[in-house]
Order: C-alpha cells, then sequence, then structure tokens
C-alpha cells in the first residue's frame, strides 16, 4: 500500500489507536477515567468480534477510529480501577496477564514483581494482594478481553528450551482457558517482540492456539 493510501486512510479515520498501562494505582482512578472520557468523545470501543470481523471481510464496524486501552501485567487495580473506567466509558479493556504473577501466593508477590519488571509503586507496597485472584481474571474475561502475557514476564531473549516455550507459551493459554471458560485470543511478550522474525517462537505461538500477537508497534492477525 502507498504512503499517499495510508495518509488517506488515517485522515478518513480508518485506525486503530492502542493505548497502553500498566499499573494503575487508587490514585490514579480519577485521572484514568478522565482519559478515557475523553479519549471516547473521537473513538469507538473495540471487542475481539469487531477485530475477527475486520480480519476476515476487510469491514470497519464504525465511522470513527477505534481504540483498545491495554492494561497490562495482572495487578488487582485491573479490576478495582482499570475495568470500571472502561465500563463507565463503555470501552472494552484488554487485559494481557502474567498467569504466574496471579498464581503467586500473595505474600510473594512482591518478591515476585521486583525479580520480574513488574512495577509497583508505593502505595501499594504492602497490600495483602498485589495481583487479581483467577476469579478476578474470569469476571473480567465476561466484559473485556484477557489474553496471554507470557507466564513470568518473560521476553523471547530468555525463552530457549522446549521447556521455556511450554511454559511461557502454552501454559499461560491452557491456565486462562481454566481461569474463564474461553480461548485467550492473543498473546504478548515483554518488550512487545513482534510475530513473524522467530520462526521457532512464533510456531509456538501459533501452536498454543492464539490468533493475535501484539507487539510494540503492531497488532497482528497469525495465520
Amino acid at each position: 500500500m502507498s504512503l499517499r493510501r495510508h495518509l488517506d486512510l488515517l485522515a478518513g479515520g480508518r485506525f486503530l489507536r492502542v493505548v497502553n498501562y500498566h499499573n494503575t494505582p487508587a490514585s490514579t482512578a480519577g485521572a484514568v477515567l478522565r482519559e478515557l472520557e475523553q479519549l471516547r468523545e473521537r473513538f469507538d470501543p473495540v471487542g475481539l468480534a469487531d477485530l475477527d470481523v475486520f480480519f476476515a471481510t476487510g469491514r470497519w464496524p464504525t465511522d470513527r477510529p477505534g481504540l483498545l486501552p491495554v492494561f497490562y501485567e495482572g495487578y488487582r487495580n485491573s479490576a478495582q480501577v482499570a475495568a470500571p473506567a472502561c465500563d463507565a466509558t463503555g470501552f472494552v479493556g484488554w487485559f494481557p496477564v502474567c498467569t504466574a504473577f496471579v498464581q503467586c501466593p500473595p505474600a510473594e508477590q512482591e518478591v515476585f514483581a521486583r525479580s520480574h519488571l513488574v512495577d509497583l509503586v508505593p502505595e501499594e507496597l504492602g497490600s495483602p494482594r498485589l495481583a487479581l485472584s483467577p476469579d478476578e481474571v474470569g469476571e473480567l474475561a465476561q466484559r473485556h478481553v484477557v489474553l496471554a502475557h507470557t507466564a513470568s514476564h518473560a521476553g523471547i531473549a530468555d525463552v530457549w528450551t522446549d521447556e521455556d516455550l511450554d511454559r511461557e507459551v502454552h501454559e499461560p493459554g491452557r491456565v486462562l482457558r481454566e481461569w474463564t471458560g474461553q480461548a485467550a485470543p492473543a498473546f504478548v511478550w515483554l518488550h512487545g517482540t513482534p510475530w513473524g522474525g522467530h520462526p521457532r517462537h512464533d510456531a509456538a505461538v501459533v501452536d498454543a492456539g492464539y490468533r493475535y500477537q501484539f507487539s510494540n508497534t503492531m497488532l497482528q492477525r497469525l495465520r
């Protein structure tokens, strides 16, 4: 597609904006809500079915650009802050969950976070629980989209063996299906590595049943 065609599509609102959030503690609840309210004035919500229809038919469901608010890691405040803000504004929230963070005993979650590049904020230190519970993950999936962000917040460079691939790629899909009753539709590596440059890892993502992969610059429909 030519640059001119890309510019015409952008000017006509034919694009998808992804806004990434990580930790959304209680002190940010008002700011998150206001930001989503402002975005809702210009963007329409996008659910999983909308993406499936677009990639199957090429038809976009609305006349305005779509927006995906994405809340990473699986913090408990995803259920307490992020999801209520999405509900209030009509957005579908997208929640990439590190399943091992959720599975970690609450008393060990701070240590897990510090050793796996999961950002913490002072106001939450000492909280009884930092991560979502499996039940909360299941509740999120009833209204929003829950996807896999590896098990332990792993980057592609840290996953070498077949055991690594099973733990970080396949196992999160199995666990999320158990918690939510549905297949996890998408996968995200730490650091946002795109699909298409690492054949062995790419094959594992497809074999695990994921349909989409999020990266720093793309949302890819997998073959």
